[in-house]
């Protein structure tokens, strides 16, 4: 699936910048690379909203949904899924309120924390899930160019950035 707008331009942009960074600046790498990573990241997001949107889903919500169906019940503590999906608290309520307006989610009180909210997959969440899950596999999550190695390769080199970010411990 083609990014729904294509630029078509004559020329890529961030190479034309990184030589004027080059010729003003110094040194261009770091910042190509980092414009680079942040013009896939609007690529793929606008892909993959694009595929889950059939299902009524945003690529953020189609994440809680996964999210919730690997835990062991199906419901976790709002404030745990903001940590796994590495979002502000605020995010995290305005997905789950959007879910559970589609019957989605629910919300229930956490017995382990009387003022406490669980977000439980529904199922109905379950079911949107496991079809949208299948059109993002279809569709390789839009690295269907790239083959094992090069996926392998490039989430290596991403992780190392995430584990100097602090993300996770690098064990």
């Amino acid at each position: 699936m083609a990014v729904p707008k294509p630029l078509d331009l004559p020329f890529d942009p961030i190479a034309r910048a990184a030589e004027t960074w080059e010729s003003r600046f110094g040194d261009s790498r770091a910042m190509a690379a980092v414009t680079a990573i942040m013009r896939v990241q609007q690529i793929l997001l606008a892909e993959l909203d694009a595929l889950v949107r059939p299902h009524g889903l945003t690529f953020a919500r189609y994440e809680a949904l996964v999210l919730l169906s690997f835990s062991r019940d199906g419901a976790l503590p709002m404030r745990v899924i903001g940590q796994r999906l590495m979002v502000h608290p605020t995010s995290v309520t305005n997905i789950i309120d959007r879910l559970e307006r589609q019957h989605l989610v629910a919300r229930k009180p956490n017995p382990r924390d009387g003022r406490g909210t669980l977000a439980e997959i529904t199922p109905a969440g379950w079911d949107v899930m496991h079809r949208a899950t299948a059109d993002l596999m279809r569709a390789e999550f839009g690295m269907a160019d790239y083959a094992e190695g090069q996926l392998e390769e490039i989430f290596g080199l991403l992780r190392g950035l995430r584990v100097a970010a602090g993300d996770f411990k690098d064990d």
